[in-house]
């Protein structure tokens, strides 16, 4: 046999060697968190926690809204407030064509039927429908009923990296959550391991924490897929076994089919 076929067919031994192994190899237990509660990085303390800035100043011409307290635990870190240029949709139900899709502008508030420019920065979303709620229950309706629904998230921002198509930063548009995110990335790439997906986001008190989710149990519904929520980073991990294969075995073999390759070493 010549050199040539002896080197592939040792170069194909090894590949069934080490695929077998690979089909073999009992199936790994990772740290999930389907109730969606971040825990702090091992590795790291607790922060201390940083001070409120001040209260950005608006339009005087703008309903203000009672002393926020707060932001409130969302379990996934502090719960998302509105910003500037967001996109809202606003729904009085018990008022006619009460319902409106407006962009928060620059000092921070939206123009509404009959109650004019409302102050919405700096609030969360239940904040938004308690204070719309109170202003038009002032003079206009009885026990108004409001919802909000924040469709564009234009400020805020996630990073996605590691073993996905398209690695990149991606803008938040509407209800993000971790299938959605990583179907923006493109999906994973040859070599992911979709039972070890991790998020990193900062908590409350400025600590580093993660979570690692399993892909494939969320995608057959026996875990919830995670909210994402601004600053929060992804990261898929390379399974080692199939990134060990694409780097040595693979290479091997196309080496002994390539006729090119001694004259390029």
């Amino acid at each position: 046999m010549s050199p040539f076929l002896n080197r592939l067919a040792f170069a194909g031994a090894l590949l069934a060697v080490a695929t077998g192994s690979l089909a073999q190899r009992p199936p790994q237990s990772y740290l999930t968190s389907p109730d969606g509660v971040f825990r702090p990085a091992a590795s790291e303390q607790p922060a201390a926690a940083t001070p409120q800035s001040p209260a950005r100043a608006t339009s005087g011409a703008a309903q203000q809204p009672a002393a926020a307290g707060p932001a409130q635990g969302a379990g996934l870190g502090m719960e998302y407030r509105v910003g500037a240029n967001d996109l809202l949709e606003i729904e009085v139900l018990n008022l006619e064509n009460g319902k409106r899709t407006v962009r928060v502008n620059a000092a921070g508030f939206v123009t509404l039927p009959l109650i004019g420019p409302v102050t919405v920065i700096g609030l969360t979303q239940q904040q938004v429908e308690a204070h719309v709620g109170s202003l038009y229950g002032q003079k206009y309706l009885q026990d108004p009923q409001v919802s909000v629904f924040i469709r564009e998230f234009t400020t805020q921002r996630i990073t996605i990296d590691g073993a996905v198509s398209k690695p990149g930063i991606y803008p938040i548009v509407g209800q993000m959550t971790l299938l959605r995110a990583l179907a923006l990335a493109g999906g994973f790439g040859q070599i992911a391991n979709s039972t070890e997906v991790k998020i990193f986001r900062q908590g409350d008190k400025g600590e580093r924490q993660v979570a690692t989710f399993d892909i494939e149990r969320i995608r057959a519904g026996t875990h919830e897929d995670p909210a994402i929520r601004g600053d929060d980073v992804i990261v898929v991990q390379r399974d080692a076994t199939r990134a060990l294969l694409k780097d040595s075995i693979f290479r091997d073999i196309i080496d002994s089919i390539n006729p090119f390759s001694v004259l390029s070493r």
